[in-house]
């Protein structure tokens, strides 16, 4: 091994271990989904021993809420830092879309495969609480919108929050066929859709 692959190897296991879990779980999960990853393959993918995972999560749930946790803090990023070059409202909204194609542009080991927080959250039962995390998030999502849509339409209030719901159908509709179709197209073909729309009001 060079020395600079060494070294790379070396800050990895310096890590801390709950770290080197969730970034293990968030490759798997999203590649191999919820159901077909276990235990044992993100123990073995984050090096480090069966028991490190169980003094960090409590489960296999935990550590699933805490993927879902984490996805969407990076969506946030992604969203707060297209939103600091959004010079009004209308941009603002078109920010929302953009952090969506930032996420669909990743280096994704095995392709892209749309919205990790909706592929997981298909995969788990109704009325298991980390449905509850992505559900939070697509409202979050659909609140930001509308944030901006009234920015927009101060006077108009309920057209603006009808828009943002239109809108976050869009959106999602246009990520479920970026994920089937194994890029982020799609999601750049609503953002032209969405500014068209709002070059219309």
């Amino acid at each position: 091994m060079s020395e600079i692959g060494a070294n790379k190897t070396e800050r990895g296991r310096r890590r801390p271990a709950r770290e080197r879990l969730l970034a293990a779980a968030a490759r798997r999960f999203y590649a191999d989904g919820v159901a077909a990853t276990g235990i044992d393959t993100i123990t073995a993918e984050a090096g480090v021993a069966k028991m490190s995972l169980y003094n960090n999560f409590s489960s296999k749930a935990d550590l699933v809420r805490a993927y879902l946790d984490a996805r969407h803090e990076e969506w946030l990023g992604l969203y707060r830092a297209r939103l600091a070059s959004a010079p009004g409202p209308r941009d603002g909204v078109l920010a929302v879309f953009d952090a969506y194609a930032d996420h669909a542009a990743f280096a994704y080991e095995h392709g892209f495969r749309g919205c990790g927080l909706l592929n997981a959250a298909a995969e788990l039962p109704a009325g298991d609480e980390a449905r509850l995390v992505v559900r939070a998030h697509k409202e979050e999502v659909e609140r930001l919108i509308a944030g901006h849509l009234e920015e927009l339409l101060p006077e108009r209030p309920a057209e603006a929050r009808a828009l943002a719901e239109h809108l976050a159908f869009l959106l999602e509709g246009a990520m479920a066929r970026a994920g089937l179709e194994g890029d982020g197209g799609r999601v750049q073909h609503a953002r032209a859709i969405a500014a068209a729309l709002l070059d219309r009001l």
